[in-house]
């Protein structure tokens, strides 16, 4: 198994290690980062690799070595545009593969996003140019995505006489119902001050310079933030989205969880720190 200063290396994608920092770029720029089967598979191998690395999974800040596990995931695009969605090859042969073919694809996306959307980590996407189709998805299934003004982004399978479907669900979670109806429907492209009105990206930049200062920002204030709190925060909304039970039982379920942190070692930790008036543990200089 690799460990954390040991990072795969992979064929159509970029990941450095930056202390408890890993960034992941999409290198098809010749195709504008379009997903095809050798993208989606490495962008699927990296995501679960960063989450095994993660402080959220690991339960701990470091390795026996000393170095950081992972608490925070930052995607990007290498060229002109972060991901023109579906490669137009994979569309074009997806008319002479059969169902099970064809489901198969779709099983491999739903993979991707699916692991993004509950990525241990924090997830910070930088989206320049356009983000088209499963790019759109990424987008949406990020804890914070920051948009520059000139980024176009579109749920445009439409336009192809197909539906969003795979990153349905992720999308509306993020936009609505409403949203994301008008946005499947009319398979247009957007202009990031749109996007960040129905909340489909998070802030929008004048410029690349201007992001990456977001992106630190954000990761900064991240980093101050208690990495098993983070992660159980978002365990927390799946446990929302997810829930089929009573009124009660989820007030119960939530009472429960509370005590848990509470009592947690980074919780204890946490109102430590506070009251004796020092940064906690997991605060990096």
């Amino acid at each position: 198994m690799n460990s954390i200063q040991n990072p795969p290396e992979y064929e159509n994608i970029q990941l450095s290690i930056d202390g408890s920092v890993a960034s992941i770029t999409l290198m098809r720029e010749q195709k504008y980062n379009a997903m095809n089967i050798p993208l989606i598979q490495d962008l699927v191998k990296a995501i679960e690799w960063t989450a095994m690395m993660s402080v959220g999974q690991q339960g701990k800040l470091n390795d026996e070595h000393g170095h950081a596990y992972l608490r925070i995931v930052v995607f990007r695009g290498a060229g002109k545009h972060f991901c023109a969605g579906a490669d137009i090859e994979m569309m074009r042969d997806a008319g002479a593969k059969t169902q099970e073919e064809n489901r198969a694809d779709s099983e491999r996306l739903d993979k991707l996003f699916n692991s993004l959307w509950a990525h241990p980590c924090f997830t910070i996407l930088v989206a320049h140019g356009v983000a088209l189709g499963g790019g759109a998805g990424l987008v949406s299934c990020s804890d914070y995505a920051i948009a520059t003004e000139s980024s176009k982004i579109a749920l445009s399978e439409g336009k192809l006489g197909i539906l969003p479907a795979v990153i349905g669900p992720y999308v509306y979670r993020r936009v609505g119902s409403a949203a994301f109806r008008r946005l499947a429907m009319q398979a247009n492209r957007i202009t990031s001050d749109e996007a960040l009105r129905i909340g489909l990206v998070d802030a929008v930049a004048n410029d690349a310079e201007a992001a990456e200062s977001l992106v630190s920002a954000m990761v900064d204030e991240v980093l101050s933030t208690g990495p098993q709190a983070v992660t159980q925060a978002k365990l927390l909304t799946l446990g929302f989205d997810r829930w089929n039970g009573d009124d009660d039982s989820l007030r119960t379920w939530t009472l429960d969880y509370t005590s848990k942190m509470r009592g947690s070692e980074e919780g204890q930790e946490g109102m430590s720190s506070f009251l004796e008036k020092r940064p906690p543990n997991w605060k990096t200089d």
